[in-house]
């Protein structure tokens, strides 16, 4: 990706937020003298990966597979600070999220406004293939029983339970609009609990064509 585009993303995430009310903390608007001022307070931020995060999942095409997300909150990996995780995601119609499942990570998707959020589920098998057998989630608390594969929509409002070694591919549904999405969970650490049903990269190769409007987490040991 370049940086250009992200640059772009950002600014129309901003935008995103503030038509549906959602307010960010004051450090994601900081500039790179601003994170340069305040460092030496941010060890939380820091290590626990809290801010922008962009990616195209190695596919160079953001328009089709890829996310925009802030981590708001998270503990460490390793124990010893808080125990939970918050994130808030802009969803594109027809944008997809590709295949995955969380080791140790549970997590509750919640579409938090605009659009309907499509969720693909399968239960993992134990070579990690997709398992074509039905099962049951906790669909706002409530029991529900799942085709493998077929499609699964939240509408406003609605949130998803998703156990671990539960593959997961989600979108916004075409026609319905881009979506809010929240996500709330055990500790997240991206880095080691993700695992895709095919080879792909988490954070993108980022080319410089013009200096950073706003920084990634993956820019903080580059950048601050």
């Amino acid at each position: 990706m370049q940086r250009s585009e992200i640059n772009q993303l950002i600014r129309e995430a901003k935008s995103f937020f503030n038509q549906h009310q959602f307010h960010l903390p004051a450090w994601c608007d900081w500039t790179m003298a601003e994170w340069q001022e305040h460092k030496a307070s941010c060890a939380e931020i820091f290590s626990s990966n809290l801010g922008w995060d962009i990616t195209d999942f190695g596919s160079s095409d953001f328009t089709k597979r890829g996310l925009l997300l802030i981590t708001l909150r998270n503990g460490p990996a390793q124990g010893g600070g808080k125990s939970y995780a918050e994130k808030i995601m802009i969803v594109r119609e027809n944008q997809e999220t590709p295949l995955h499942y969380h080791w140790s990570k549970q997590e509750d998707i919640i579409n938090r406004g605009g659009g309907k959020l499509v969720f693909e589920l399968y239960q993992a098998t134990p070579e990690d293939g997709l398992s074509q057998a039905d099962f049951t989630v906790q669909k706002d608390g409530v029991a529900t029983t799942v085709q493998a594969g077929v499609p699964l929509v939240l509408s406003p409002g609605e949130s998803l339970t998703l156990e671990q070694r539960v593959y997961h591919r989600f979108y916004a549904q075409a026609g319905t609009g881009t979506v809010l999405c929240g996500e709330v969970s055990a500790v997240n650490d991206d880095s080691l609990d993700n695992r895709f049903f095919e080879e792909l990269g988490r954070f993108p190769v980022i080319g410089e064509d013009e200096e950073p409007y706003r920084l990634l987490v993956n820019d903080y040991a580059r950048f601050v």
